[in-house]
């Protein structure tokens, strides 16, 4: 038995539809695997221990009135790689004083009336255009509104100066927290990011997929279940995006990162197919997806064995893919050759359950009537078959190529 037979033959039960089974499902996948879940909960977890960390410092030890500006800077410097999170952080706090010192100029000069509001709010809408400020320009204008509103209500011409700079000291408190956090407690290393990005992609399919068959194989399929999937198919658009922008990541997150200084065989090169592979399925990622929008719409009805038959094959279909996303969702750029041979004989495999679900249809349903899905679904397995089997191509041929 092969090796791609045999993760198909381990799943073989329909899991659990309800919504608390569901949500089960969520937790064993951020538990045991390494894709959205897992990254949700570790972000999360990082935001919780960023934000808690700079309201103690600020609220307990630094006794700070707005001891909020404190937490929210930390948890916005949680960046996808430390080096994002550093010079976030110092243009944030760049912009966070310019808009302080605005009203603080502002203030003085003209007092607070409605006049001063206006041209605070002009200039710190001009600053906040600056480019080198990035993002965080509109933090300048942010800055200076509740500066505004602090020098308002302070009693006297030292307390408003006090405030206004307890507000830039509780922004660099919070980014120096967040920045610290994301540094010590997990830091995001994507130094091998294109692999990452391809597998997590290829694991969150895999996850999606292996829900999918085994509910089809056994006629479990209804239209909660369908709605359900095709949710989830919808949340995978942020993850191409992920994958795409992973290239760029990886030279990133070697900046700052004591992660790469540990690794023991860091090296300097990457393997150059990934992109094509990461395109290739952001197209199997779109098929799946119009396939379970397509599912929404099977007969409530059936059509007996031969309904029942149909979706039990459009099952081993699935599984079979299943094997091919699982496969990918381990890719390791050390053992690319041992796995682009492991990924043929997956797709080989995938390929002749597409034909005996081509040949069934045919002889079995009515694929031309408009009313009924098959046709249509019938199409959606064929596209998604050629663009995974296409994924599997042109892993294989970067591989061979030079």
């Amino acid at each position: 038995m092969s090796e791609h037979t045999g993760m198909r033959q381990r799943r073989t039960e329909a899991p659990e539809q309800g919504r608390a089974a569901r949500l089960r499902q969520w937790l064993g996948r951020a538990l045991t695997g390494n894709g959205h879940e897992r990254h949700t909960v570790v972000f999360i977890g990082k935001s919780t221990l960023a934000a808690t960390a700079a309201w103690a410092v600020a609220y307990y030890v630094l006794k700070a009135e707005s001891a909020a500006f404190a937490p929210f800077s930390a948890v916005l410097m949680l960046r996808v790689t430390v080096y994002q999170s550093v010079w976030h952080s110092l243009r944030y706090v760049v912009a966070v004083a310019a808009g302080v010192a605005v009203q603080l100029v502002f203030g003085f000069l003209f007092g607070t009336g409605l006049a001063t509001f206006a041209l605070v709010a002009a200039t710190a809408a001009t600053i906040g255009r600056w480019r080198r400020l990035g993002a965080e320009g509109a933090q300048v204008g942010t800055a200076a509104f509740f500066a505004f509103s602090t020098y308002v209500s302070a009693a006297s011409g030292l307390e408003r100066l006090s405030q206004l700079g307890e507000i830039i000291e509780l922004v660099a408190l919070g980014c120096g927290i967040g920045v610290l956090v994301n540094v010590l407690v997990l830091p995001p290393l994507r130094y091998r990011s294109a692999e990452y990005g391809v597998q997590v992609l290829a694991r969150s399919l895999c996850d999606l997929m292996s829900d999918m068959y085994p509910a089809l194989r056994q006629g479990e399929l209804d239209e909660d279940s369908a709605a359900h999937w095709r949710d989830r198919a919808s949340r995978l658009g942020p993850l191409v995006t992920q994958a795409q922008s992973s290239v760029d990541l990886a030279r990133e997150s070697s900046f700052y990162n004591p992660r790469r200084i540990l690794r023991r065989h860091a090296r300097d090169h990457a393997f150059a197919g990934y992109q094509a592979v990461i395109d290739a399925l952001e197209r199997v990622t779109y098929q799946v997806g119009s396939m379970t929008r397509s599912l929404t719409q099977y007969p409530k009805d059936g059509d007996g064995p031969e309904h029942a038959g149909f979706f039990r094959r459009y099952g081993d279909l699935l599984a079979a893919l299943t094997d091919v996303t699982q496969l990918l969702g381990d890719l390791d750029e050390d053992r690319l050759d041992e796995q682009t041979t492991q990924l043929r004989a997956a797709a080989e495999d995938a390929r002749e359950h597409c034909r005996r679900l081509a040949e069934y249809a045919q002889d079995s349903l009515p694929l031309a009537d408009p009313s009924r899905p098959y046709g249509v679904l019938l199409a959606e397995a064929t596209r998604l078959m050629e663009e995974a089997e296409y994924t599997c191509d042109v892993l294989r041929r970067t591989v061979a190529s030079p």
